[in-house]
């Protein structure tokens, strides 16, 4: 028997979209117009402010957080009329980032009251820009081997250390960060979870530039900064804890689809037209049937994905399904490389402009996507720590 309260719901957030969101944040995010939090770097359609200030005003930047937090406080089964009324009419997401994906969450299972008071909302508000503090130059795949200290100084720790591929750093707020706080004990137990600003005297950033010409990771250093003992989440030396809960957030996919499906790598590669059609306009309506047949296998694998991870939603109580998520990651990364492959194939040599009138900013974008791309099944934890883990945790293969 169907809830009534649930199509009421329906009813009134389909009227209440319809009248709040902007016709531009019914398009598909070109770089740049994303709203990830902080005021370093705001979005450059200006539409983007007026779909966030409404979706703050509704709680639903982060609709399942508690209202008390700046959430909108809904349960599963409203959540999912939301996105699904989102989807119905391609909304944007109003808000994306470490923030609301990543660290918001995190706090909510391991955040001090304190903590949860001071940061949540600043997060849902979309008023601070959140950064990553895992990977050293020495510590990648094997994390636990970090070597960035923070030193007990009695109200504080004093850090000093480096990370590295720290997405967002140049114009992050603030940083979530692993730091070893006991080298006398295995690995894995000496680590904690520290938050803090990257605002903070000692903390300095240096772009990476990668070979598609963009710098989106940096180099962070910390030198002797201060960090009160009030931003120490969980407990000391039992961070690892906190640190692995906040990788399946990561790699679950669900904050996509929490972003009504228009956020991320997924949506970031998709051409202006579905690849069928791309690959007859550039055959010149003769589309080779190996080619053609490549094509379907993607989308197969692609909307597998897609409906494994809404189903994965759907199931979820609070609880992250931790084996899911590297499945996840890994199939994820695996559809987004080949359908990068095949764009290349579909577009022949007008796949490899770097700049010129002779190719169009939909071919130069997607080249430089498709070498960044070689990047993903790395990032976020390479497919063969994600494949270590499905064998560990769903075959039952020995560690």
């Amino acid at each position: 028997m169907s809830d009534p309260s649930l199509a009421t719901f329906r009813e009134e957030t389909r009227q209440w979209l319809a009248e709040n969101c902007p016709a531009t944040m019914r398009t598909r995010m070109i770089a740049g117009e994303e709203m990830n939090g902080g005021f370093k770097r705001r979005s450059t359609q200006p539409d983007a402010e007026i779909w966030l200030s409404a979706m703050v005003s509704r709680g639903w930047t982060a609709p399942t957080w508690p209202a008390e937090y700046g959430g909108g406080g809904l349960d599963k089964d409203h959540f999912l009329v939301l996105l699904d009324e989102m989807l119905r009419i391609k909304a944007r997401p109003p808000l994306g980032g470490m923030g609301i994906t990543m660290i918001g969450p995190t706090l909510l299972e391991y955040g001090s009251p304190d903590q949860k008071a001071r940061h949540l909302p600043k997060i849902a508000s979309g008023e601070l820009a959140w950064c990553q503090g895992y990977s050293e130059p020495g510590a990648g795949s094997d994390l636990a081997s970090l070597r960035t200290k923070a030193e007990d100084q009695g109200d504080f720790y004093r850090v000093n250390g480096s990370k590295i591929w720290t997405s967002g750093a140049s114009h992050a707020d603030w940083i979530f960060c692993l730091v070893r706080t006991d080298f006398s004990v295995p690995k894995h137990d000496g680590i904690s979870f520290l938050l803090f600003s990257m605002d903070s005297p000692g903390v300095t950033t240096k772009p990476i530039r990668l070979l598609n010409g963009e710098s989106p990771f940096c180099e962070t250093f910390f030198d002797n900064v201060e960090v009160p003992k009030d931003d120490l989440v969980h407990r000391v030396n039992q961070g690892w804890t906190v640190a692995k809960r906040l990788l399946q957030h990561e790699r679950s996919g669900f904050s996509q689809l929490a972003s009504a499906g228009k956020a991320g790598v997924m949506e970031r590669i998709s051409p202006s037209l579905p690849l069928p059609d791309l690959a007859r306009h550039y055959a010149r309506g003769i589309l080779d049937h190996k080619l053609r047949d490549e094509i379907t296998r993607h989308q197969m694998r692609a909307t597998a994905l897609s409906l494994t991870q809404q189903r994965a939603l759907a199931e979820a109580e609070t609880n992250t399904p931790g084996a899911a998520t590297s499945i996840f990651k890994y199939v994820e990364a695996e559809i987004v490389k080949n359908q990068l492959e095949l764009q290349l194939q579909i577009r022949g040599s007008q796949a490899f402009g770097w700049k010129g009138s002779s190719f169009s900013d939909e071919e130069i974008f997607m080249g430089r996507l498709w070498l960044e791309s070689k990047a993903i099944s790395i990032a976020g934890g390479s497919n063969e720590i994600q494949l270590n883990i499905i064998a560990k945790r769903v075959l039952g293969l020995p560690g």
